[in-house]
């Protein structure tokens, strides 16, 4: 559980009540379901307009990733590409099949696969970077689906604004009618921009970090792997891959 982003996300939202309040204003004075509606609705569908469906699924799994994200045991990582330098290092590549199959880390399984082969370095290292590049591009996607949402929504804000003030100017005669109108037209900006600034901005770059550090793991087990495969001593490994660690 990533306390820090819990913390961030009721502290953004809870000071902006909080400051209503103390400006002697009303909670409800803010709630709107139509300029909800107009900024909520008008964000998704554009962003939906704009993503490919697979890539916009994978942007609603990993938004969890903000609140829960991936477990990254580096320490643990390194431990175990030591020890399978040392048995390497004994019982010849071929020793590694047994770790192979009860690998869990379907990346480091499939590196292992590759030792156990005999394939040469250079060629464990092109296909393991195919893959690794290929899982990022696929998760940075899903993560500026966040971004653009962030863009949008702004904009769709001053669109319920302009709605609003449209609905006061047609309802000049009928005073009865232009609390409700102005009201959607000031909520409506609110909304586009705090959704944007306090939800879907923050939500892409915390999810660009979490990525990024998921690739830098995944590189240090590439880097361990090849290391064994070039048969460098295990304490020289170790070594090396601390370098990974902050």
């Amino acid at each position: 559980m990533d306390i820090l982003s819990i913390i961030g996300l009721v502290l953004a939202f809870g000071s902006i009540l909080g400051g209503q309040v103390l400006e002697g204003g009303h909670i409800g004075s803010i709630m709107n379901a139509t300029a909800m509606l107009i900024v909520a609705g008008g964000t998704y569908g554009a962003i939906m307009l704009q993503t490919p469906l697979p890539t916009f699924i994978h942007s609603l799994k990993i938004a969890k990733w903000v609140f829960l994200p991936p477990k990254l045991a580096a320490h643990e990582a390194i431990e175990k590409i030591v020890s399978w330098s040392n048995i390497a290092r004994k019982e010849g590549l071929l020793g590694l099949e047994s770790v192979t199959e009860t690998e869990s880390d379907l990346f480091a399984r499939k590196g292992l696969q590759l030792l156990v082969d005999g394939s040469e370095p250079e060629v464990i290292r092109a296909i393991l970077e195919v893959e690794l590049d290929a899982r990022e591009h696929h998760d940075l996607q899903a993560a500026k689906v966040y971004e653009g949402m962030g863009g949008y929504a702004p904009t769709i804000g001053i669109i319920g604004a302009v709605m609003g003030l449209i609905h006061v100017m047609g309802n000049l005669a009928d005073p009865s009618a232009l609390g409700a109108g102005i009201a959607v037209a000031f909520v409506a900006t609110i909304y586009g921009v705090a959704l944007a600034n306090l939800f879907f901005l923050p939500f892409a770059a915390k999810l660009k970090s979490l990525i990024h550090d998921q690739t830098q793991f995944r590189t240090m087990i590439v880097e361990g792997i090849i290391s064994i495969a070039q048969g460098e001593n295990p304490r020289n490994i170790e070594t090396k891959l601390q370098g990974y660690i902050h």
